[in-house]
């Protein structure tokens, strides 16, 4: 598929969450989720509580033009945002990152079910999908090795106008995902 398959963005949306397209709109309820400095204390830049340092991440969330803002779909609460980026249709790989969510929802699924709204999305158009993961960040590394996913490397990482940091990198190929997904599929 064309690169557009990821900038249109449609809503995805499954029992637990719903993904809708961030829009300039949302900084101000976003940040109220982001200002907790306990999100970010493992994130490669532990600072991003900090209003002026959101505000860049929320620049470049808008500008990967893949952004999505995540409610809780029983509630309809913010909860976070994530975002496919670094799409590549010749080499059919996308990466999917930038992701944080409330406390609250941590080891409650909602991770879980936002990725795998995601993958599924991605794998319509995608062979193999990338994770930036902060090299310290315990909780995420953690979490894409449930999802399934493998460690194949590492990476220094240059968010949106900061300094490049170290992360590791982690992949999940489509017939890998449809095998482990099908399972719980029926």
């Amino acid at each position: 598929m064309r690169a557009s398959h990821f900038l249109a963005r449609p809503p995805l949306a499954n029992s637990k969450v719903r993904l809708e397209p961030l829009t300039p709109a949302d900084f101000e309820a976003l940040y109220a989720v982001a200002s907790d400095p306990l999100i970010w204390e493992q994130h490669p830049n532990p600072d991003r509580y900090r209003r002026e340092v959101f505000e860049n991440f929320f620049a470049g969330a808008l500008e990967s033009r893949g952004a999505y803002r995540v409610h809780d779909a029983a509630t309809g609460a913010l909860i976070g945002s994530t975002r496919f980026y670094d799409h590549d249709p010749g080499a059919r790989v996308v990466a999917i990152g930038y992701t944080f969510l409330a406390r609250g929802c941590w080891a409650t699924g909602h991770n879980r079910a936002m990725k795998t709204l995601m993958l599924d999305h991605a794998f319509a158009a995608v062979e193999r999908v990338v994770f930036h993961v902060g090299a310290a960040n315990h909780r995420s590394r953690q979490a894409m090795e449930k999802l399934g996913a493998r460690l194949t490397g590492e990476l220094a990482v240059a968010y949106h106008g900061e300094p490049p940091r170290p992360n590791v990198v982690y992949e999940i190929h489509r017939d890998e995902w449809r095998a482990s997904t099908a399972r719980f599929r029926g």
